[in-house]
């Protein structure tokens, strides 16, 4: 047998494999995706374990943790928060992490489960905590700042999660950040502050507890 001959063979054996791993990634690829929506721990794990990566995204730049979050997948969403090579932290081209989508939620457990694994409580910009704020989900503000949240984090325009609460949660929520040192008098890059997010909406009992609180600190000097 001539080299020439030898040389073919060989590469239409490594045409052979290639095209055969491409199949199979594309395979994968899709499998994974739908497992996610299926909420199919199982299946994720196989995956994985054959070595499938974790960090790919979806054809919408979306990575499959924030996806089995925002689902809900939960039993999904453990199984990649479990996953030593699973990026906790991966921003998505909105510049959204998977704790501020547990947080939206309300996903408790997944939150803490992710910040076990180093999930980044205090980003730059958005936080995980104006996320749960905007929703009222007290459990989990709770527990963002039981780890050290910061409390009067500001977005990229000066909102705070007390603002969100005001305007888009509740008024227990925007209660319970008072009480936990929230402050009340700051304001956005509008010179808005949390009882005009409040009054933008006709949120009548977040904004009786708001000026209450204002009232109290000026009583006591607090400026």
């Amino acid at each position: 047998m001539n080299m020439n001959l030898i040389n073919w063979f060989k590469n239409i054996l490594y045409l052979f494999v290639l095209s055969g791993f491409i199949s199979v990634h594309a395979g994968s690829y899709e499998d994974f995706f739908a497992a996610i929506k299926q909420d199919d721990a199982s299946a994720i794990q196989g995956l994985l374990a054959r070595g499938f990566d974790a960090n790919t995204l979806d054809p919408k730049g979306q990575y499959g943790l924030y996806l089995a979050l925002r689902e809900p997948s939960l039993k999904a969403a453990r199984a990649l928060v479990e996953w030593p090579k699973t990026d906790v932290n991966a921003l998505n081209a909105q510049n959204e992490s998977p704790l501020m989508m547990a947080a939206l939620k309300g996903h408790l457990e997944a939150a803490a489960a992710l910040i076990k694994r180093d999930a980044d409580v205090n980003k730059t910009g958005w936080t995980p905590l104006h996320y749960a704020a905007s929703n009222g989900h007290i459990a989990v503000m709770a527990l963002l700042l039981e780890n050290h949240a910061y409390i009067d984090a500001e977005s990229p325009n000066g909102t705070t999660p007390l603002m969100m609460a005001a305007q888009y949660g509740t008024a227990p929520a925007v209660k319970f950040l008072l009480e936990a040192g929230a402050d009340p008098l700051l304001k956005n890059q509008q010179s808005l502050t949390a009882v005009d997010f409040a009054r933008r909406t006709s949120r009548t009992e977040s904004v009786e507890i708001l000026t209450a609180a204002i009232r109290g600190r000026q009583a006591t000097g607090k400026w």
